[in-house]
């Protein structure tokens, strides 16, 4: 789902985001269309604008997990249809788990984290990664959402929601600045679990 399409149609903040993220086409290879949030945390307006839309969306939710996979994107290389996107993990979870009363509860790469860890495996375009998460950290009946700064096939989100999941903890909701639209493999995969998107990629026809 869309934020524009719903509550926030209209929304000068939504065109705001989209507009501070920087696209630079073939890179750093041909046909790869980059979405360069840097841009976007540079501008105050629209850093505050994306932390607050999440705020307000989820404030009033009893939500007291706000999860996100910090380096589980970098570097990836994502295929969809003829476009090709590429992003790299930035924080935008503590910043709304903090403004929401919530704890922030990081989802690392195998390694990463020094305590006790489950894991889950997810499926990349080529090959396989993991996801990590601190036993203890997240508790039985906990109501949890999942943030990430892009998404297109849902492959981190899936394993991020199935971590939680397996210490019983509730999903609400996954969201994300910069998302695809929904085939149905991907809800499939989210087994239903509402995706949150802000805004849509910026498109450079010379990556075509």
């Amino acid at each position: 789902m869309f934020a524009g399409e719903n509550e926030l149609k209209g929304d000068p903040r939504l065109p705001a985001i989209n507009k501070s993220i920087r696209v630079f086409p073939n890179y750093p290879k041909p046909g790869i269309m980059f979405q360069d949030i840097t841009t976007l945390l540079l501008d105050h307006k629209a850093f505050k604008g994306t932390v607050d839309i999440f705020v307000e969306r989820y404030r009033d939710m009893d939500i007291s997990v706000v999860a996100e996979d910090i380096e589980a994107k970098t570097d990836r290389l994502i295929i969809y249809q003829r476009w090709r996107v590429e992003a790299r993990g930035f924080f935008f979870g503590p910043s709304i788990a903090l403004a929401i009363g919530a704890k922030f509860v990081p989802l690392r790469k195998p390694k990463k984290l020094p305590g006790e860890v489950i894991s889950e495996d997810y499926e990349l375009e080529y090959g396989t990664d993991r996801l990590e998460m601190h036993v203890g950290a997240v508790n039985p009946g906990e109501r949890s959402v999942v943030i990430d700064d892009f998404v297109a096939t849902g492959g981190t989100l899936s394993a991020a929601k199935r971590l939680l999941e397996r210490v019983g903890a509730e999903v609400v909701e996954c969201a994300c600045v910069v998302g695809l639209p929904e085939p149905e493999e991907d809800r499939r995969r989210l087994d239903d679990t509402p995706l949150y998107i802000l805004v849509g990629p910026t498109l450079d026809e010379r990556c075509f």
